[in-house]
């Protein structure tokens, strides 16, 4: 029997080169052996985005355009939209009344985010509550795996003693064990040398014109020891070599060689990176086009993956009913 995998992710902004590495290759391969659900998650991105909520809307879409051109597959994953399934918040509201706060305050990226983003008040009573929603998620589905890096190991766990409490004041065997299925992420930062963020406008998008390449490539930073293009460089401590590594594994060798050895000046080694990195997302880009011309079908889609999940979501709402009350 097919393992049922869930992710998510939430609708805050446009997709971009991480997305891609990432997640959504490792999506891709899932869908040949799994049973596949994929949730654009928009109760969490209100949670932080509560201030900006207009966006989220538009950003659905996008998100829902930029899966399926990356080759997620309807007839083969089910695609929806967190609210559409309402059984993802009256699960979450069992779960609230299980889960010490304790559990909720030691989780890293909560007091990791509440000291890095200060441009919105995360201090909520909701953004507290964000890993029960994430279980929630998870559980509601029964999923046997989720594909997460390790940074996000802890959020798992927390999903596992949140289920494991529930299995254990109930008596009932409801909800497995939910194991991690670890992704190996390139290191891939932004054109400027930060973590690639939207926050930052400093990522590479999946949406962005072939010109919008070229330009965000040739602006990326280089080696600060090289002045002149006579100069040696050093390719070990420049982000676009790291881009070659990712984009273009083959040429890594030979980029090295020119760049150490002084054979090739930074605009023509980015012209060529631009290259690399347009041939790996044209592709996407083409059938980014396609579907983008008919809305009304990926808005269709949507809708029936909301129908499918409810199916599921149902089942197990009356078998968690019947073990609380």
């Amino acid at each position: 029997m097919k393992k049922t995998v869930f992710s998510g992710m939430r609708p805050t902004g446009k997709l971009h080169l991480g997305h891609l590495l990432g997640a959504l290759e490792k999506w891709v391969e899932l869908q040949k052996d799994h049973n596949c659900i994929y949730g654009i998650v928009d109760w969490h991105a209100l949670m932080s985005e509560y201030e900006q909520s207009k966006d989220i809307s538009e950003n659905i879409l996008d998100m829902a355009i930029d899966w399926m051109a990356c080759g997620i597959d309807p007839k083969k994953s089910i695609i929806f939209i967190q609210s559409h399934v309402p059984e993802h918040l009256e699960l979450y509201m069992f779960l609230s009344c299980l889960v010490p706060l304790g559990w909720l305050e030691r989780v890293p990226t909560y007091k990791e985010q509440l000291r890095e983003i200060t441009t919105r008040d995360l201090h909520t009573y909701a953004f507290l509550g964000y890993p029960a929603l994430q279980a929630a998620d998870i559980l509601l589905y029964k999923a046997n795996a989720v594909p997460i890096g390790e940074d996000q190991l802890p959020h798992l766990e927390l999903t596992r003693e949140i289920a494991r409490r529930f299995n254990h004041l109930y008596k009932t065997n409801l909800f497995p064990d939910c194991q991690a299925m670890l992704t190996q992420t390139p290191r891939l930062l932004g054109v400027d040398g930060r973590k690639m963020s939207k926050s930052y406008q400093n990522a590479i998008n999946l949406s962005d014109s072939e010109k919008t390449v070229r330009e965000k490539i040739q602006s990326m930073f280089t080696d600060p020891l090289r002045i002149k293009i006579t100069d040696l460089g050093h390719p070990d401590q420049c982000n676009v070599y790291n881009y070659y590594k990712v984009f273009a594994p083959e040429m890594a060798k030979d980029v090295y060689d020119w760049c150490s050895n002084a054979k090739k000046g930074c605009t023509e080694c980015k012209k060529i990176l631009a290259e690399c990195v347009l041939k790996k997302i044209g592709p996407i880009q083409e059938k980014r086009n396609e579907l983008t011309k008919n809305k009304k079908k990926i808005i269709d889609i949507l809708e029936d993956g909301a129908n499918r999940a409810r199916k599921i979501a149902q089942k197990t709402m009356a078998e968690v009913k019947e073990a609380v009350f």
